[in-house]
């Protein structure tokens, strides 16, 4: 499974890859294409996706999902922008400690696609006295902190072509250049650009809140929808990273 994911990755990376790697005298244009290469790679694929999902549904539900994107990306700024103050501090010899957790904490994503999934089908339930049931309902309402952790989360997930884009590629030009400091937060932007392009284009084909006023029953079917999108996506992706 995860040679699949590789090959559809390669297919839509390689041409940006090379983009990037041209650029690299313009550092900014090359960390921006260098994210949006990591957003296609196999580790960020199914999350993408998954996000793509998530958000997408909310935005045709019910509002367009603009604050949730921008935590969601603030979420990734935030690991990419620590990840290189720890390089920055300590040197390049800390991606070699970090790798020893990137696997286990990929992991985490696929069984939290199910669990999101089985709730919004209805299959998990929560009471409101347990604070992972407001976790979950995070995702699904006004999901701000919900949005930043899964931003979080998704960019902890590291893969080989992430190691490579990030650690071997990006921040050696971080640290060559006196405004390095703004590269990572342009790298996650990058990241986030299929979720911002998906987003943009049902605003922009004023889809947003489109079964709003079709009643509860329509917004149920869209809801069902998603959480067996969000399940085959969570059941794929833990298949693909737990057999490794």
């Amino acid at each position: 499974m995860y040679e699949f994911f590789s090959i559809i990755s390669n297919f839509f990376s390689q041409p940006l890859i090379n983009i990037g790697l041209s650029t690299k005298d313009i550092p900014i244009i090359s960390a921006f294409i260098l994210g949006l290469v990591g957003a296609l790679a196999p580790c960020q694929f199914t999350g993408n996706l998954g996000a793509i999902t998530l958000y997408g549904s909310r935005s045709i539900q019910k509002n367009i999902a603009w604050k949730e994107v921008l935590y969601f990306t603030l979420g990734k700024i935030a690991v990419f922008s620590g990840f290189g103050l720890l390089v920055w501090i300590f040197g390049s010899e800390i991606k070699t400690s970090l790798t020893v957790y990137f696997p286990w904490i990929r992991r985490i994503i696929g069984p939290m696609f199910i669990l999101i999934g089985l709730f919004l089908l209805g299959f998990i339930k929560f009471r409101k006295s347990i604070s992972l049931g407001d976790f979950f309902k995070s995702f699904q309402k006004e999901g701000r902190i919900g949005a930043f952790f899964m931003g979080v989360s998704f960019s902890l997930g590291f893969c080989p072509t992430m190691f490579v884009l990030f650690f071997v590629t990006l921040m050696p030009m971080a640290l060559s250049v006196n405004y390095g400091m703004i590269l990572p937060p342009i790298f996650a932007i990058g990241t986030s650009l299929p979720l911002i392009i998906s987003v943009f284009l049902i605003w922009y084909l004023e889809l947003g809140g489109k079964f709003l006023k079709k009643g509860r029953r329509i917004g149920a079917i869209v809801q069902k929808i998603t959480g067996i999108i969000m399940l085959i996506i969570g059941v794929l992706d833990t298949i693909t990273y737990w057999s490794l």
